[in-house]
């Protein structure tokens, strides 16, 4: 493992920035599939991916800023701008390219559910891409282990500066694999399902679901609430929101079928 992949004099390409990078075209070639699949026009969806592009590295940022220690960013504001280091959470990039979606489809007239849903498959396949770069990096690690798939890192990583020379869990691993699991689950009933905002709420269930486990093998976790990170926090959130909202789109649909029948 080693976190740079190209260094020609003073110029270094990381493997972090590599798979972002990798993940986003991935991303944008699944997703304009799924676009033409439900009639979403190709030159809205380039230019929404864009917009959501940017939105997400934003999100990703602020909301790691916002979680780690402040004092290190007043000390050198311009260490902000520096994301091929790391320091981008997911959770963040969800909720940047989620405003953005919301404020496209208003201004374009689209239906927010259906578009979300559209996005979803990739979603999730970016995010088991991205976590290559973390692995590589050696950053978002776990704990130290004696199971014989623990793994020691890097010297000039951040996961072997926490423990040096010590097997750790491979906790970018174990949330590729899980989510290359709900994007296959994803993909399968992707045409199955009847409502528009189906697809995406099973992905929010599913994938805090995940993160609440894997998050318990991490060891650089963002601040705590209690005796659980942020992001066990927000997975039991998003999952009783994920539930009620499922539950409330089959309760409308429900109603639309005895009105219609009643007519």
């Amino acid at each position: 493992m080693h976190p740079i992949l190209i260094r020609i004099g003073s110029l270094e390409i990381r493997w972090y920035g590599a798979m972002i990078a990798l993940a986003c075209l991935v991303g944008y070639w699944l997703a304009g599939r799924e676009a033409e699949r439900k009639g979403i026009g190709k030159e809205k969806f380039q230019e929404f991916f864009l917009y959501a592009a940017i939105g997400a590295v934003i999100g990703a940022r602020i909301y790691y800023v916002a979680f780690t220690d402040l004092s290190m960013f007043w000390e050198d504001p311009l260490s902000v701008l520096a994301i091929w280091h790391g320091g981008l959470a997911i959770h963040g990039a969800i909720l940047g390219g989620l405003v953005v979606s919301i404020l496209y489809t208003r201004k374009q007239n689209i239906n927010l559910a259906a578009f979300l849903d559209m996005l979803t498959p990739s979603l999730i396949l970016g995010q088991a891409i991205g976590r290559i770069g973390c692995f590589l990096n050696g950053d978002a690690h776990g704990y130290p282990t004696r199971m014989p798939w623990g793994l020691v890192y890097s010297p000039e990583s951040i996961a072997d500066q926490m423990f040096p020379g010590q097997p750790l869990h491979p906790t970018q691993l174990y949330e590729m694999i899980l989510n290359l699991i709900i994007f296959s689950i994803l993909w399968k009933i992707r045409t199955k399902l009847k409502l528009d905002g189906q697809l995406f709420l099973a992905y929010v269930i599913l994938y805090s679901a995940a993160r609440i486990l894997v998050e318990h093998f991490r060891a650089d976790k963002l601040t705590y609430l209690g005796n659980i990170s942020i992001a066990q926090s927000i997975g039991i959130i998003g999952i009783f929101l994920g539930v009620i909202l499922m539950i409330g789109l089959k309760r409308k649909r429900s109603i639309e079928i005895k009105s219609e029948s009643a007519q």
